[in-house]
């Protein structure tokens, strides 16, 4: 009997868990970005410059097929340890439409380090074409467009996964719990192991390819950061010094004074 009174008693608590668990399933609210610790991150923040080529490497391999870079010239890729003759090699590989020329045309050359990266695709109706409507956006400030970029970014390449039981999917939509609505149009871009092989050596997991790609777009997105934070610190440090010579010299006019 006293088995009986405690089940009970405790049933509605274990119903009310079962529904809170099915809704959280069944929500279309996107979840918080997992926590990662980020190098860039600190007050003393710097760049992982190994990381950000390999980054790099997978954006122009995998992201760049459909994802461009507008704001970021090919010659900002020194900043990050590229020679000028590896700058111009990338650059040169691309084709840009300039002009006109003297007899008032258009024409393709190869891409200078002063060009802007080169995308996918000609205009966005051209994009929209391929990817059955949806618009790829532009990677450049994806960081800084999103709230807690950097772990937002991290999150939705490591996101995808099967639907749960009951969840409803629409046609050519992918399940990701960490956009909003749950289901997106990219499928994973990183998907398998060795799926970039780095020029320096190191083996491409899916989980060393994802930090190095976030790491080449926080760079992409506010490549101020190292300097930004070195004048933080070094304004702090002068702030201390002035305010400690400011003490000292209220303490020598106002001692005689009682």
């Amino acid at each position: 009997m006293k088995k009986l009174f405690l089940i009970l008693l405790l049933l509605p608590n274990v119903l009310w868990a079962n529904e809170s668990h099915n809704a959280d399933v069944l929500s279309t609210s996107a979840l918080h970005p997992k926590e990662m610790k980020w190098e860039f991150d600190s007050i003393f923040g710097r760049f992982d410059r190994a990381s950000i080529q390999r980054g790099y490497q997978v954006y122009k391999e995998v992201c760049a097929a459909c994802h461009s870079l507008k704001l970021v010239s090919y010659r900002n890729l020194k900043e990050i340890g590229f020679s000028e003759e590896e700058v111009k090699q990338i650059a040169s590989e691309y084709s840009v439409t300039d002009g006109p020329n003297d007899d008032g045309e258009m024409f393709e050359r190869p891409a200078l380090p002063s060009d802007k990266f080169v995308g996918p695709y000609a205009n966005e109706q051209a994009a929209r074409s391929v990817n059955g409507g949806a618009y790829p956006p532009d990677l450049s400030l994806i960081v800084k467009a999103r709230h807690d970029g950097a772990n937002y970014v991290y999150s939705l390449i490591t996101g995808f996964a099967d639907a749960p039981e009951g969840f409803h999917m629409n046609e050519g939509k992918n399940y990701n719990p960490y956009f909003e609505g749950r289901q997106i149009s990219m499928p994973a871009p990183i998907s398998d192991d060795g799926q970039v092989t780095y020029n320096d050596g190191t083996y491409a997991t899916k989980e060393q390819m994802t930090l190095d790609v976030v790491n080449f777009l926080q760079w992409a997105a506010e490549p101020e950061t190292e300097h930004r934070k070195k004048m933080g610190v070094r304004t702090m440090i002068f702030l201390g010094i002035l305010f400690a010579i400011l003490i000292a010299a209220k303490k020598a006019v106002w001692k005689k004074i009682k």
